[in-house]
């Protein structure tokens, strides 16, 4: 029997490498072109803004990363900005001469305020762990006392969610309500301390447990939420391991995040399938409501030089056209700036707009409620919108090849008959007004020559 079987399966195993390199040559001939139809009168509620959030890391200790360049990022109008290196590169902690913590927040409001004048509210990533409270000074390893961990996480709550907080001179409020902290970045990174699940000298439950405790502990506070884990990637074993702690120990929990670079548009959508798959067992189902947050994401976890050419911008707009409609609260895009050195930002250390930066302002066109798209191809997706000024919508070939040219139809349908004025905006900050445009049939028809990793925003407006 098992002779026959390797005789009938040695052709397949023999014709394999044939058939895989004929099944490309012919899915790459037989991609699907674009054709796209947009019906005015369907739309799917208001258009969502869990993309407008942004993320910046450590880049440059002791400086005010932010505040040369608010202006461009409150034209991108995010809700929140996430910060990293809150407690080593702020000099937040440190003891007084009877060995007791003291707080020093004014480095770190400095770069809050600068987060409140671009229009967003903060979101804090709790760490890394002040060097007068660790045991070894590093800034990755567990405290000599796990009560001055949780009442340094105690403390920031208090200061930055408290009722009676005031920042820069005159915000306080609504503004100090609903700020998020995230239990420590990457914990299961290296370079943040390959911290375990499972107990030992760096255990994240630990962390997480005593951090949950200053958060307990924090009095006279506005509504704020706590959680993480804030992995590299969304992964079962951290998701299920750590849900179970928090369920063992009665944790405080308000949302569960993670992070994700892929340069494959179509993964984000997997997370949100696989993290509802995982929590579908009755023992996970009361987490199924709370938020779920990519805290990170982009086009390589790595600094990569693409990143910062227009197949980096196609990238973000297809990635966000791929999640936009998933039940996630937000996801934060790495980061908003440069350090010294080129890195992740969507801008340059002096302020200078990339095209990742470019492409999420023309994203800003869409406002109103959202219209379905039908007619998307391989490499060419939209959104679209309606509002009563206007309607829009934004179009992109992403193809990593940077081969893919299109001739797109675009139609909009159930226009009312007259005259519109068409304004096509590119991702190098030009525009072309066609004024006069009459509809025919309550139809409108443009054809849009989409060159490869081109990002185009439409907009229609009535005479």
């Amino acid at each position: 029997m098992k002779r026959k079987l390797i005789i009938f399966f040695l052709p397949l195993v023999i014709g394999f490498p044939i058939l895989f390199f004929t099944f490309r040559y012919f899915s790459k001939a037989t991609d699907i072109k674009a054709n796209i139809l947009i019906d005015v009168n369907k739309t799917v509620g208001p258009f969502p803004d869990r993309w407008k959030a942004l993320a910046q890391g450590g880049e440059e200790k002791g400086a005010r990363m932010l505040q040369n360049v608010t202006s461009q990022i409150a034209g991108l109008y995010p809700r929140y900005i996430r910060l990293d290196h809150i407690y080593d590169y702020y000099d937040v902690v440190s003891r007084n001469n009877n060995g007791q913590l003291i707080f020093n927040w004014k480095k770190l409001d400095d770069t809050v305020c600068d987060i409140y004048h671009t229009g967003a509210k903060p979101f804090f990533s709790l760490g890394y762990m002040p060097p007068v409270i660790s045991i070894d000074n590093s800034l990755i390893s567990q405290p000599k006392d796990w009560n001055d961990w949780s009442l340094t996480v105690q403390k920031t709550i208090e200061h930055y969610s408290g009722k009676s907080s005031r920042f820069c001179g005159q915000i306080t409020g609504f503004w100090t309500t609903d700020i998020y902290y995230e239990v420590w970045n990457e914990p299961d990174l290296e370079t943040f301390g390959k911290w375990s699940l499972y107990g030992g000298t760096k255990d994240y439950p630990a962390l997480y447990f005593y951090s949950a405790l200053g958060a307990q502990n924090a009095k006279d506070v506005n509504r704020f939420l706590i959680g993480g884990p804030a992995t590299t990637a969304l992964y079962q074993s951290w998701v299920q391991t750590f849900l179970d702690f928090v369920t063992e120990n009665k944790l405080r929990l308000d949302f569960i995040s993670w992070h994700h670079y892929s340069k494959n548009t179509a993964d984000y959508a997997d997370d949100m399938i696989n993290i509802n798959n995982w929590l579908s067992p009755v023992q996970y189902r009361k987490y199924q409501i709370l938020p779920k947050i990519i805290s990170e994401w982009g086009y390589d976890s790595d600094p990569n030089p693409m990143a910062d050419t227009d197949i980096g911008a196609a990238y973000t707009i297809a990635s966000i056209r791929n999640f936009i409609n998933y039940n996630f609260e937000m996801a934060l895009l790495f980061e908003i700036k440069d350090g010294p050195s080129p890195r992740w930002g969507i801008l340059s250390y002096e302020g200078q707009e990339k095209s990742r930066y470019r492409a999420l302002k023309l994203l800003n066109l869409l406002e109103g409620d959202e219209l379905q798209v039908n007619g998307e191809g391989s490499h060419v997706s939209a959104l679209s919108s309606v509002s009563e000024e206007k309607t829009t919508a934004v179009l992109v070939n992403y193809d990593e090849d940077n081969k893919n040219t299109e001739l797109v139809p675009l139609t909009f349908t159930n226009l009312k008959n007259g005259q519109y004025t068409i304004t096509i905006n590119y991702l190098e900050g030009n525009s072309v007004t066609i004024p006069n445009v009459s509809t025919t049939n309550n139809q409108l028809r443009r054809d849009i020559l989409m060159k490869p990793n081109t990002v185009i925003g439409l907009e229609i407006i009535a005479l």
